[in-house]
């Protein structure tokens, strides 16, 4: 974007003189001569000028941006404004990328998604557990074919962030879950389930979340694989903590659904990124609807499997806990990043 500005050669202060308007002599970029810049008007202010073909005073603006050359027509110098910083309302809605705009929409697929599992339980009961894996593996591509090295780079780079998400998975959210069960006064049958529950490493679906909010995916990945592979050790002593009872969990199991449903994947991705653009530019488009099918399936599943459960008054019973765990774990673990300490 550029904006004109006329101006009378005679009526130019001494000391922010351009040139004569019959000058012959070549063109040179415009620099200013004296100290401080004067405050000048804004650009609608200039442009009124311009039409009344006032004298104009050059200056520097930051809302102007960078000053351009300078050309001459007939008697008048013309001087160019560019704003490259900021780009105009039209160009931005130009640049949207159809797979955010697909991404979108998955909020209402998710509703959609729940409201068909739970009235319609065929619909998704099809769903077998052991295509979690492959429905997840896609989502993860999607995500990989998106990130480089370089990303990982940068997290391995910054320990601290990924500290401390992992103490707020292992140390926060037992925490929470702890006073919650006792705020609700929840019985011992559902207890020991919601604690489990509050004691697992995050799921493969949070760095898809992370990947649609815009933030540090690759960070993401790396701490769903780092507490992952901990969990092993670590979920075992808290439940052994908090429930009185160790909860094994299958180790060759773990390591297996890490290789198949995020390392694996996102690997496939990263090599088509960075090895084989061509490949990438084709299937790229299709990615956010492969995603959108896959998280709609594996939410859909289970629902469907356990509505019976889920419509019943013991469902009902967990309904206001699980949900308000969620808000305050969102709500606490955006604030304790946010302090100055940890950043």
């Amino acid at each position: 974007m550029s904006v004109a500005v006329v101006a009378a050669s005679s009526s130019l202060p001494s000391r922010y003189a351009l040139a004569h308007a019959n000058s012959h002599r070549p063109l040179r970029p415009l620099r200013f001569i004296s100290s401080p810049p004067q405050p000048c008007a804004s650009p609608a202010s200039l442009l009124r000028r311009r039409r009344a073909a006032a004298p104009t005073t050059f200056c520097s603006a930051p809302s102007l941006g960078r000053v351009g050359w300078p050309r001459r027509e007939g008697s008048a110098w013309l001087l160019s404004f560019s704003a490259e910083a900021d780009a105009s309302p039209s160009d931005a809605e130009g640049a949207v990328d159809p797979s955010e705009a697909v991404s979108a929409l998955l909020p209402l697929v998710v509703v959609a998604t729940a409201v068909a599992a739970l009235g319609n339980p065929a619909t998704f009961s099809w769903v077998s557990k052991e295509l979690y894996a492959p429905a997840l593996g896609g989502i993860m591509l999607s995500i990989g074919i998106k990130l480089s090295f370089d990303d990982f780079a940068l997290a391995f780079k910054r320990p601290v962030p990924l500290s401390i998400g992992y103490m707020a998975q292992y140390m926060l959210k037992p925490l929470l879950g702890v006073l919650i069960a006792r705020v609700f006064r929840m019985p011992s049958a559902f207890f020991a389930g919601f604690m489990l529950t509050c004691c697992v490493s995050g799921a493969q679906l949070s760095s898809y979340a992370s990947f649609l909010g815009k933030g540090d995916v690759a960070l993401s990945i790396l701490l769903t694989t780092y507490s992952t592979i901990s969990s092993v050790i670590v979920t075992p002593i808290l439940t052994g903590l908090l429930i009185g009872s160790v909860v094994p969990v299958n180790g060759i199991a773990m390591a297996k659904s890490i290789l198949q449903v995020v390392l694996l994947p996102v690997t496939l991705g990263l090599l088509l990124n960075t090895y084989a653009k061509p490949v990438v530019n084709v299937i790229q488009p299709v990615m956010p609807f492969v995603a959108m099918v896959c998280t709609s399936l594996c939410i859909g599943s289970p629902l469907a499997i356990n509505r019976t459960m889920l419509l019943s008054s013991q469902g009902f019973m967990l309904l206001l806990p699980i949900v308000t765990f969620h808000i305050a774990a969102f709500v606490v673990g955006y604030w304790v990043s946010k302090l100055p300490q940890l950043r």
